[in-house]
């Protein structure tokens, strides 16, 4: 009876290892999807006298990306963000992350500027009310100020393609 407990405790670990290999890391479900996106006041990466609200994009579906100058993967997904940005689907606004400013500012000068603008999070205050694991990360947020989707990890344009653009071109149709 005891080799029959071991045996099917065993078994039943070795099922939930591999349902946990089929799951996707990138799409963790995040508690904020569907709840207002937290409030925020922040200044401007480019203009630190200027700050920037989250009430200023209400009215709009919006995309909120979540880099650094440090990250590696931020680079790799540059051109990916930079074409969402020229698509002109949504605004594409940067949350620059637990960064220096000085190594902010040149990396945008370097690898092109896809931002609308870039607000300044030295700190990671409103990276950690936003749940951000690390960077990049990337939301989409309604015209309500909802947070319709989270990505973890540099977006690929397949993300961009089959996600991104069509959930925001639904959100622009919703009036």
């Amino acid at each position: 009876m005891r080799m029959a407990w071991v045996v099917a405790a065993f078994a039943a670990l070795v099922i939930l290892l591999a349902v946990g290999l089929t799951l996707n890391p990138r799409e963790v479900p995040s508690p904020l999807i569907g709840k207002p996106a937290p409030a925020f006041e922040l200044p401007l990466l480019h203009a630190p006298e200027k700050t920037f609200s989250h009430k200023e994009m209400l009215g709009k579906a919006w995309v909120l990306n979540v880099w650094a100058s440090w990250c590696p993967p931020c680079l790799v997904e540059h051109p990916v963000v930079t074409a969402l940005a020229k698509s002109g689907v949504a605004p594409v606004v940067g949350l620059n992350y637990k960064d220096a400013r000085e190594d902010a500012l040149p990396w945008l000068k370097r690898n092109g500027d896809p931002y609308q603008f870039s607000m300044f999070d030295a700190n990671g205050r409103i990276g950690i009310d936003y749940g951000v694991y690390g960077v990049p990360e990337t939301y989409i947020i309604d015209r309500r100020g909802l947070i319709r989707y989270k990505h973890i990890g540099p977006l690929t344009p397949e993300v961009a393609r089959d996600k991104l653009a069509p959930l925001l071109q639904e959100l622009n149709r919703a009036g």
